[in-house]
């Protein structure tokens, strides 16, 4: 395994039972990212996408095959150690912005370093800066745009530092010209993490480093 690769899939595969039966979701996957790199996976629905970001996102085991993340094989890992390794190692960011309406940008960013017991300041003044959002800290989800909302998810998502940055279909819920602020956001993230993108829209997809087509629950190409 190369030094350089974050993410190392080989030969992975996710089934799932459904009744006295099995539907097979990804099969066979391989796939290596390395350091830094902005990938975008695209593929029809019901493609695997999701899947494959779970398995990487340790929400998910897969049901054979081997995954590595940063060089430990997490294949075979308690939930225990998924969470911890998930916790200091992951971001996500969904369509949904997934912000409490309650609290205010500053206090949403704030929540995963409450749950991990950490009590920096600092990092969610960074975080709300990273995304150009330092002078809206104190306002809440419904005084904020679609597009700003989707920022706070994303300094949320990075306040812990993490070295893989997940997007599932981040501007899906977006219109053109604020998710292609929101694609140039995440590609300026690359090279501070690895960030690994679904989306359906080629355009954007293109501003990635590569672009991995999912068909059937298998790699279709690699560009």
């Amino acid at each position: 395994m190369s030094d350089d690769n974050m993410i190392r899939i080989l030969k992975a595969g996710k089934r799932y039972r459904i009744g006295s039966g099995e539907i097979e979701v990804l099969r066979d996957v391989s796939l290596e990212v390395k350091k830094g790199e902005f990938v975008s996976v695209m593929g029809q629905s019901g493609s695997g996408k999701t899947t494959l970001m779970n398995l990487i996102g340790m929400l998910d085991s897969p049901s054979g095959g081997i995954i590595s993340i940063d060089g430990t094989d997490i294949t075979g890992k308690s939930q225990k150690e998924l969470v911890a390794l998930r916790r200091r190692t992951v971001g996500f960011v969904f369509q949904q912005f997934h912000l409490i309406p309650s609290l205010t940008a500053w206090e949403n960013v704030a929540l995963p370093l409450i749950f991990a017991g950490k009590e920096d300041i600092g990092y969610v003044a960074a975080a709300l800066g990273r995304v150009g959002l330092s002078h809206r800290s104190e306002h809440k989800p419904a005084e904020l745009s679609g597009g700003e909302q989707q920022r706070v998810a994303i300094a949320r998502a990075i306040v812990m530092r993490p070295k893989i940055l997940l997007a599932d279909e981040a501007t899906g819920a977006l219109d053109a010209a604020t998710g292609s602020m929101i694609i140039s956001l995440l590609r300026s993230l690359a090279g501070e993490m690895t960030v690994i993108m679904v989306t359906h829209n080629s355009e954007l997809a293109k501003l990635s480093d590569r672009i991995v087509n999912l068909k059937d629950g298998n790699i279709e190409e690699k560009k």
